[in-house]
């Protein structure tokens, strides 16, 4: 569920934590499903005795981009727009780093900050949030990104 804010408030928000999404598991079937999809089988994806047994990863791993992917549901119930939104779309990445492998059978959750809002032309919006992805159990987050989004307005 988006969040609606009169145009004249959404400045307010640059450079304020928007929220922290809701606790989402990572399982193997998730994970066997997106190396279908994306023709990625991988064994440290989708072999979990062999990723156990022949590397240092204790078990399968996610892949990064099924991480990314998961983003747009993670946040959304976090995500800030303009009262008038006709819509909106994703605009790309200045940046994205996997900071550390996510183990199948773990769970994520997306913390999201505005870092800056520009109004370019007339009713049209260009967000840029920070976002990091982190695991329960751990202090240090397994992905960060700078997102663009564009919306639209009257």
């Amino acid at each position: 569920m988006l969040k609606t804010i009169p145009k004249d408030q959404l400045t307010d928000y640059v450079g304020k934590e928007l929220g922290i999404s809701d606790w989402f598991l990572v399982d193997q079937d998730r994970v066997n499903r997106f190396a279908d999809v994306t023709l990625d089988h991988q064994f440290i994806h989708v072999d979990p005795e062999r990723a156990a047994k022949e590397t240092m990863l204790g078990g399968t791993i996610a892949h990064g981009f099924l991480t990314l992917s998961l983003l747009p549901h993670l946040i959304e119930n976090l995500i800030i727009v303009p009262e008038g939104m006709t819509w909106g779309m994703n605009y790309g990445f200045e940046k994205i780093r996997f900071l550390a492998p996510l183990r199948v059978g773990s769970e994520i959750r997306a913390r999201l900050t505005l870092r800056n809002l520009t109004e370019r032309n007339r009713g049209q919006y260009q967000f840029t949030f920070d976002v990091s992805v982190e695991v329960k159990g751990s202090d240090k987050p397994i992905l960060v990104a700078e997102w663009l989004s564009l919306i639209f307005a009257e």
